[in-house]
């Protein structure tokens, strides 16, 4: 299995992440502006430590690979808002996103183990930290897999705002929470 690890996002970065985003299987699913100004504005609050989300450079064996992101949902009031319509938000979960960036790297599990990697960096990192919710568009096949592939479960499905504005509302929601000391995890409650 291949090395991961994970670095904070930096300005410096632009020119790559405005390189993933202009690629299709990014684009169908983020529909980000790559330019450097939308950049700024995305991610310049990460960057400088006024926006409580964590954004990273993931690497594999040291190469550039994909970016991660990991939120406290009640650092954002309208997201469990919006999630508590389809399911119950524990008072210290979490969120993440991600993305492979090259496209030479989809459809082969590096995806999963790069979630795997992340998982358990955020499990060690944030202790607080319960349980992970994430809304994924139900037609995102490929992003909803690898999450049941390191264990999250499919709670919840109905309408959540999509990141791109030409889909549906239609999302599942996945449940992952923080094993147990002896390496079980405590199973969700089911709506």
């Amino acid at each position: 299995m291949s090395a991961y690890s994970f670095r904070p996002i930096a300005r410096s970065d632009f020119p790559l992440l405005a390189g993933w985003l202009v690629q299709p299987h990014i684009q169908r699913w983020w529909a980000d502006d790559p330019s450097p100004q939308a950049l700024e504005a995305d991610y310049g609050g990460t960057i400088d430590g006024g926006e409580p989300a964590q954004v990273f450079i993931a690497y594999r064996d040291d190469v550039p690979f994909g970016l991660a992101q990991s939120l406290r949902l009640a650092e954002y009031p309208g997201y469990p808002k919006d999630l508590q319509a389809l399911v119950e938000v524990p008072p210290f979960a979490g969120s993440i996103d991600y993305f492979v960036g090259d496209p030479l790297h989809t459809g082969r599990g590096r995806g999963t183990e790069m979630l795997r990697a992340f998982v358990r960096r955020l499990w060690r990192d944030d202790p607080r930290c319960e349980t992970l919710l994430v809304p994924v568009h139900a037609e995102n096949i490929a992003s909803w897999r690898a999450l049941e592939r390191i264990g999250f479960v499919r709670v919840a499905a109905g309408a959540f705002e999509p990141d791109n504005p030409a889909d549906t509302w239609d999302h599942y929601i996945l449940r992952l929470d923080r094993p147990s000391l002896d390496g079980s995890a405590v199973p969700p409650a089911r709506p």
